[in-house]
């Protein structure tokens, strides 16, 4: 049964600069007085998590404080410092991961998202699936533009979810289905982010763990049916706030 969630808000952004040269690109607004972080955090509220790591760094460290201290939530939420101050010393998302289980010392599944992620999908039933199947799990999306895909990654389910093909930033995509920075991990898979990590793995893209593991754990795939988004570019950011409607 999952608790406890992580959520990745340790980037620099640089290309959403000039937006994010001095603030977290987590907390720019989508609509007034709501920022990206948020939609997420309402979705936590309707699931059986309670406790909610939101890891940051150092530069950013302040916005968080604040944003905490202005959000009306029933939900337990931390903030961790990662200590780095620039993008030259980022640890990347799984690196980030890993700073939180190590500095809490966590030991239990964990779900994980990105915090520059929007959708629209009903969180609850995705975390029910889990608890339900003990598998771990990522949230599929659908593009049709291959251009596009060529930036996410490349995903096959068989009949039973199971992933059977996962490719991360395929030069020729196989699959319209897409793995959005939503995971769910078993106690088992938290512990081999550190093995995978000292195998001198990439620490940066998350898809980058889940392509490493597939092969040797049973990981699902769940077909979500909503929008998504990722506010990665300006472009981006002002289609979500055009067309993003809860």
């Amino acid at each position: 049964m999952i608790k406890k969630a992580i959520l990745l808000c340790a980037g620099y952004a640089k290309r959403l600069y000039p937006l994010t040269e001095n603030f977290p690109k987590h907390l720019l607004e989508i609509e007034p007085n709501k920022p990206v972080i948020n939609y997420i955090i309402e979705k936590l509220e309707k699931t059986e998590i309670e406790k909610i790591y939101v890891v940051t760094n150092d530069k950013f460290y302040p916005h968080f404080q604040k944003w905490k201290d202005s959000l009306n939530t029933p939900l337990n939420i931390e903030l961790l410092n990662n200590q780095t101050s620039s993008d030259e010393e980022r640890l990347g998302a799984i690196g980030e991961m890993n700073f939180v289980i190590k500095e809490k010392q966590l030991q239990e599944p964990l779900l994980i998202i990105g915090a520059d992620n929007l959708f629209d999908f009903n969180l609850k039933e995705i975390v029910n699936y889990f608890n339900k199947n003990n598998k771990d799990l990522t949230v599929l999306s659908e593009e049709t533009d291959k251009e596009k895909l060529k930036q996410l990654c490349s995903v096959k389910i068989d009949n039973n979810n199971k992933i059977i093909f996962f490719e991360e930033k395929p030069e020729n995509p196989s699959s319209n289905w897409f793995a959005t920075c939503i995971y769910l991990y078993t106690k088992e898979t938290i512990e081999l982010i550190k093995k995978y990590l000292e195998e001198g793995n990439n620490p940066d893209q998350p898809g980058r763990f889940l392509q490493w593991l597939y092969p040797k754990k049973e990981v699902h795939g769940y077909k979500s049916s909503g929008t998504w988004f990722d506010i990665g570019t300006i472009e981006q950011l002002e289609k979500a706030r055009k067309e993003f409607k809860l």
